[in-house]
């Protein structure tokens, strides 16, 4: 289940990547504007400031976080993004931090950019760090005896849920697309007593908290700690200085 509030506790880093790549659009007039995977709805807002005359679409596959969406007055749906496809007008089609839940992502892009009108923009982004320290902590702790068997199918056990820049790169210039692909770390400056198991609490952990019990979460979370403290040591000042890859993809049909 996903947590609103949780996932928005780090609102204005999580939004850099969306702005980034929403500067690469070239888009002036689109006639609908599509977030696949809106979450909370406070990014999606801004593509009405950006495009007035749009008809904004805004889905997502969590009741919670269309129900925030709503609350601030998004017009959101429940579709899950492997579910939905673009209606004839989408000129713009925007899937920000979405696809890495999405297995079979790829042939998603593939199908999406030969519904999507010529000359329609597709743009997403997602996270390129599931090698990193966070995650190789996420895994060792997923494999010790007392959680194995109920994080036995965790999604982040793998490191290469995603693309690089060059393969999506590939895969949508196959597809007759203009593509422009890069990648940027973020260097993310945090605050608080564990400030990346905050962060990834509302984001890679909420498929292992969804499958443990209360005392059993608050065992794994005990056990990670340490870890990610090794990993991501406070400064002298109290921040923690969280370095966040991202693969940032924009291409016109």
């Amino acid at each position: 289940m996903w947590n609103p509030d949780i996932y928005l506790a780090f609102a204005d880093h999580r939004g850099r990547p969306f702005y980034d790549l929403l500067a690469r659009v070239g888009a002036q007039t689109p006639r609908r504007v599509a977030d696949v995977g809106c979450g909370p709805g406070n990014l999606t807002a801004t593509l009405s400031e950006r495009w007035p005359d749009a008809v904004i679409e805004a889905v997502d596959n969590s009741p919670e976080m269309v129900a925030a969406a709503r609350a601030r007055g998004v017009d959101a749906r429940v579709v899950a993004a492997a579910d939905w496809s673009p209606a004839p007008d989408t000129d713009v089609m925007v899937s920000n931090a979405v696809l890495q839940w999405v297995p079979e992502h790829r042939e998603l892009l593939r199908r999406w950019v030969t519904q999507l009108p010529k000359g329609a923009w597709l743009a997403f982004q997602v996270p390129g760090n599931f090698d990193s320290p966070s995650h190789q902590a996420v895994r060792e702790v997923a494999r010790r005896p007392e959680f194995a068997d109920a994080l036995a199918d965790i999604r982040f056990r793998e490191t290469n849920v995603v693309d690089d820049p060059a393969g999506y790169a590939a895969l949508l210039t196959a597809e007759g697309c203009t593509v422009d692909a890069w990648e940027t770390t973020y260097l993310h400056q945090l605050t608080g007593e564990t400030p990346v198991l905050d962060w990834i609490t509302g984001t890679a952990l909420t498929d292992v908290r969804s499958r443990l019990t209360d005392d059993a979460w608050e065992q794994y979370r005990q056990a990670i700690i340490p870890l990610l403290a090794q990993a991501y040591p406070p400064q002298p000042d109290g921040t923690t200085f969280f370095p966040f890859r991202r693969i940032l993809v924009v291409a016109q049909t």
